[in-house]
């Protein structure tokens, strides 16, 4: 059976006259005539009963049309899924986060791409380190966001922020009175060579911010003590307010952690801290437009 075989028999059924079904359906009445033979010799048997010129569909015809009619309304969803499909009314999204990473991006980045693709299915997932690996051996993610990373052939890079390090402490801490006001720095600037006897929570080391403080500590050679490392970044920063140590962090993460007390929060480094996070997919994957949407929308977040 094809759509065509199942609209011929169907308006036959629907008007019991050849020359009726022949013009619906925008074909003469001997070509219809003969499509109908070709399909009964085909059947092994008669779809229709004739009396003059009207044609009643015999027992095999109604079972024929019941069938056609189920498929006819199949081909019908199809058609409308694919319509919905292709002009992003529907989809799926599978998109990784580095831990924690999500929880300052997700709710900023997703009420407009919902509001404009509402029939889009996200799935977030939060992974470890190896993200990169992750992506590329995971068929089911359509991209990842993280951030430094040692670029790998099999995947497209793109950036989506670059963002500041920032050193917080609480904001009773004694040396909050060392913050200077310098030009080009948005943040009070600190020189992290004051800090050397400072207690610090750190990230581990595979963590990007992890191998930044390490990185700063071996520039300014100091050697601070470190009572905490966590993986967890809002619980570094909550642990800072508390007064347990000073830490760096995401400024991402400063602008979406909600604190019961303003932290006071500084530049450090020379030119300031930065690192660069990226949107990343394997090279050569297909993206609907959706999918490039998100990208877009995503890379507006820096500026929120």
């Amino acid at each position: 059976m094809n759509i065509q075989d199942l609209n011929y028999i169907l308006c036959i059924a629907k008007h019991k006259n050849l020359t009726k079904a022949a013009q619906e359906l925008y074909i003469s009445q001997p070509t219809l005539s003969k499509y109908l033979q070709k399909m009964e010799k085909e059947l092994n048997g008669k779809l229709f009963g004739r009396s003059g010129n009207c044609y009643t569909p015999t027992y095999l015809g109604r079972r024929y049309m019941n069938y056609a009619q189920k498929m006819l309304e199949l081909n019908h969803d199809w058609e409308k899924e694919l319509s919905d499909i292709t002009a992003c009314h529907e989809g799926e999204l599978n998109i990784a986060f580095p831990h924690m990473r999500s929880s300052c991006m997700i709710h900023k980045i997703v009420p407009e791409f919902h509001q404009k693709y509402p029939g889009v299915q996200i799935n977030f997932y939060e992974e470890s380190s190896s993200i990169q690996e992750t992506l590329l051996l995971n068929d089911k993610l359509d991209f990842a966001v993280f951030s430094e990373a040692k670029p790998h052939p099999g995947l497209t890079y793109e950036m989506l922020m670059r963002e500041e390090i920032l050193l917080m402490l609480s904001p009773n801490h004694p040396m909050i009175r060392y913050g200077e006001e310098k030009s080009g720095f948005r943040y009070p600037w600190m020189n992290l060579k004051l800090m050397g006897n400072e207690p610090f929570i750190l990230h581990f080391p595979e963590q990007t911010t992890g191998k930044i403080t390490l990185e700063l500590f071996n520039q300014y050679e100091i050697h601070p003590p470190v009572p905490f490392h966590t993986r967890n970044t809002q619980a570094c920063a909550l642990l800072s307010q508390e007064g347990l140590g000073a830490c760096l962090i995401p400024e991402t993460y400063v602008k979406s952690i909600k604190f019961e007390r303003e932290p006071a929060c500084f530049s450090v480094g020379e030119h300031g801290t930065y690192s660069t996070l990226f949107i990343a997919y394997r090279k050569g994957a297909y993206l609907p437009s959706y999918a490039r949407d998100f990208i877009r929308i995503a890379q507006k977040f820096n500026s929120i």
